[in-house]
């Protein structure tokens, strides 16, 4: 394992952060000094600082994000986070994002090597939304959010659409561009009023409120892994 990564599972840091602390000097392995392509085995001693640091177990979080809650673990304007909504004993942190206002479904981990794959477009993981609409989208308006739709960075992927009701869609995406489905709802004529993901990666928020959250089961894990070694051996 690489030294950033250890250093993110042992809670010490992000890796951004812990590149820091490499270049600064503050880390050292087996009594030598760390670098960034320093790669870290089971026996091997690492120290932060002077206090010795070791990888901590692998948690998995499924959070019911509610409104106005930011998609990180700090927030310089001093919004709530995600992260300190969910207050796990571990370091966990988001996979991939959703917009403040935006609900549902949000993994948090700390196996960052998981986290990855799942927000790596390469593995198209399948995300289910729910987006109150304005206005009554017309039948050519779904067929273009199904079929693709050009935005700036290109067209979109194919999705799956259907109307729940005369201003609510629902879309099934494997892309995760950001604040995709905003854009291609504005795109069509019919900007989002309100949006909330049902499902992510196959996870849904069955017995959970706003706010709420719950770790994952070792078969959801197991799951989640699976979608990623599918996909790659099918890439």
């Amino acid at each position: 394992m690489r030294l950033n990564a250890y250093l993110a599972r042992s809670g010490v840091a992000s890796r951004r952060r812990a590149d820091e602390l490499i270049k600064a000097g503050r880390v050292r392995v087996n009594g030598e000094p760390g670098r960034l392509d320093t790669f870290v085995g089971e026996t091997d001693m690492v120290e932060v600082d002077g206090a010795n640091v070791a990888p901590q177990r692998l948690a998995y979080v499924l959070l019911h994000k509610p409104p106005g809650v930011v998609t990180t673990a700090r927030d310089p304007q001093g919004r709530p986070t995600v992260v300190g909504l969910v207050g796990h004993p571990l370091r966990v942190v988001p996979v991939g994002r959703l917009d403040a206002e935006t609900t549902g479904a949000l993994l948090l981990t700390n196996d960052g090597a998981l986290a990855h794959r799942l927000a790596h477009p390469r593995y198209g993981v399948e995300k289910v939304y729910v987006a109150q609409v304005e206005g009554e989208p017309s039948r050519a308006a779904l067929s273009r959010l199904a079929e693709g739709v050009e935005l700036e960075d290109g067209v979109t992927a194919p999705a799956k659409v259907r109307r729940l009701g005369p201003s609510r869609v629902e879309l099934v995406l494997h892309e995760g561009r950001k604040r995709q489905v905003r854009l291609m709802c504005e795109a069509v004529g019919n900007p989002v009023r309100s949006l909330h993901r049902s499902v992510y990666a196959g996870l849904g928020l069955e017995g959970l409120a706003p706010g709420e959250w719950r770790e994952l089961t070792e078969a959801e894990v197991k799951a989640l892994r699976g979608l990623t070694r599918s996909a790659r051996a099918h890439s």
